[in-house]
């Protein structure tokens, strides 16, 4: 327990904030980068997709968005501590920023992979991109779900 106390709440709770955004975004790096590399193929070929493309690339980013979100929630309730947060309420904030941190890094990659995959249906019947788009907008849902654990968990930390 002297281990823990010597390290502090704050920095708990700061390497949950940092994995919330940092692990979100890496998962959104992939992402976005798997479906760019299957789009850039299309768009070689016929330039006019390219707006489609980009809109399916845009999609496995989000979660990189939703980690900064709670990151930012995290970061200000860190500094809006009247003191030094207990080990207790920093490991808290650690555990509320898991579900966004790991949701998102996950989320963000499997929707880069239904992502690129869509491409092959704008590829080959340009009329029924929307459906690829359904794909990914299921995966996304996952997603807003662990931003809203991660929110409802923070939000439910009292700091005093």
């Amino acid at each position: 327990m002297e281990f823990l106390n010597a390290i502090g709440g704050n920095a708990f709770a700061l390497l949950g904030a940092t994995l919330a955004a940092a692990l979100a975004c890496i998962g959104s790096a992939k992402g976005t980068g798997l479906t760019g590399e299957a789009g850039a193929g299309l768009v070689s070929e016929d330039p006019s997709k390219s707006g489609k493309v980009m809109i399916l690339q845009v999609i496995p980013g989000t979660q990189g968005l939703y980690g900064f979100v709670i990151f930012f929630l995290a970061f200000q309730k860190i500094s809006g501590a009247a003191s030094a947060l207990s080990v207790a309420q920093g490991m808290e904030i650690l555990a509320a920023c898991l579900p966004i941190g790991l949701g998102g890094l996950l989320s963000a990659i499997a929707q880069g992979k239904v992502a690129a995959a869509s491409i092959n249906i704008l590829a080959k019947k340009p009329d029924d991109w929307s459906k690829g788009m359904i794909m990914c907008i299921v995966v996304e849902f996952y997603a807003i779900l662990c931003l809203l654990a991660s929110f409802l968990m923070l939000n439910s930390i009292a700091i005093g």
